[in-house]
């Protein structure tokens, strides 16, 4: 029996479509050598270890972690027979591998999205204090997710918690999130405040929040966003694009909510601060109405010590021309006519006396 002859383009199809079946979706890790971007589309770069060499495509818009040269980064993609006859991968997503690569990934995309403002704190806003819904974007199953709920509850409760399980790690994570961000912020019913969340983990494990789409996506929400990922020391470029940053998920909780025992500490203590003020306040209206009643009554009693001297001084008075008094100095009054043989009366201060004129002088 003959061997098929295939044509170069049938074997390179056919090649392509046993890869394709064998090997659908490989993970490489290597280094970066010969990065560069082509037309402002194209991304190609060689992926390389001590021994070996591999050619990688993408298009710029599947590039979400800054890469270059000498960077080790872990690649997904699906090994290809180019038509020229190369061996190339199709590359899906590439993100940095280790400390030192994901620590320079970070800065390189941190210095191009500060200098596009995008985490200025003029962009910022503030959160409704206490929030009366919360839209989490967490994986339920996480220890980070039950420990806010928890904290949550225990703080204030009668929250509505609209959760989007989410993963937060992996090649998808980002892009889950993202559509969990899309999707809250379309609702016609939409949360005070979307919070993100995420316990401690490595750098690898941290690294899907460092992701542009993801940045830019948080940084565009109409929703205000807090993110609570990783452990205190952690910072992520979600960090920086949110609105408020929180430690961790618990503080997350702490900031959102406040304690509800402190709450009603506070409550008393302004009560007990309006009682000492409107007492004091009391206390000195009835002063100033006492020093105003003082007031009136001085005066009374000085109109009235006047009135008495007044009265006094007319009592002298009338007693002065009082007839009684004026016999009981000695004088008499003498009434009738004064003619000779007429009566007349005399009146002393003891005495009426009956006389007859008998001689007028």
């Amino acid at each position: 029996m003959k061997d098929q002859v295939l044509t170069v383009s049938d074997f390179i199809a056919l090649t392509n479509q046993t890869l394709e079946y064998a090997y659908p979706t490989v993970t490489i890790e290597g280094e970066i050598n010969s990065f560069k971007v082509n037309s402002g589309k194209y991304v190609f770069f060689d992926l390389k270890d001590n021994e070996s060499s591999i050619n990688c495509f993408m298009t710029i818009w599947q590039l979400r972690n800054p890469i270059q040269d000498g960077m080790k980064v872990i690649v997904v993609g699906t090994p290809k027979l180019t038509k020229w006859g190369k061996f190339s991968l199709t590359v899906r997503n590439v993100s940095p591998s280790g400390e030192g690569a994901i620590k320079k990934s970070f800065e390189i995309l941190k210095a191009k999205l500060t200098a596009e403002g995008l985490f200025d704190e003029s962009r910022k806003r503030s959160i409704p204090y206490p929030p009366t819904s919360i839209a989490v974007i967490s994986s339920i199953q996480s220890a980070g997710y039950i420990d806010f709920v928890t904290i949550l509850n225990e703080r204030w409760g009668g929250v509505k918690i609209l959760t989007a399980n989410v993963q937060v790690q992996g090649a998808s994570a980002a892009d889950q999130i993202i559509r969990a961000l899309r999707h809250l912020n379309s609702l016609s019913d939409s949360p005070e405040v979307i919070a993100i969340l995420r316990g401690g983990g490595s750098a690898e494990d941290l690294s899907v929040f460092n992701d542009e789409l993801l940045v830019r996506e948080i940084a565009i929400s109409r929703i205000p966003v807090l993110v609570g990922v990783g452990h205190e020391i952690d910072e992520s470029l979600a960090d920086l694009a949110a609105d408020v940053r929180a430690s961790t998920p618990s503080n997350a909780a702490q900031i959102l909510v406040p304690n509800r025992f402190d709450a009603m500490r506070n409550v008393e203590y302004r009560i007990e601060s309006i009682r000492n003020i409107m007492s004091g306040r009391i206390d000195y209206i009835i002063s100033e109405n006492n020093k105003i009643l003082s007031g009136i009554l001085n005066k009374i009693a000085l109109r009235l010590e006047n009135l008495e001297n007044k009265i006094s001084s007319l009592t002298s008075i009338l007693n002065a021309f009082n007839p009684k008094k004026v016999l009981e100095r000695g004088y008499a009054i003498i009434t009738g006519k004064i003619n000779i043989n007429e009566s007349i009366s005399i009146r002393t201060d003891k005495n009426n006396i009956k006389a007859i004129i008998k001689e007028i002088l």
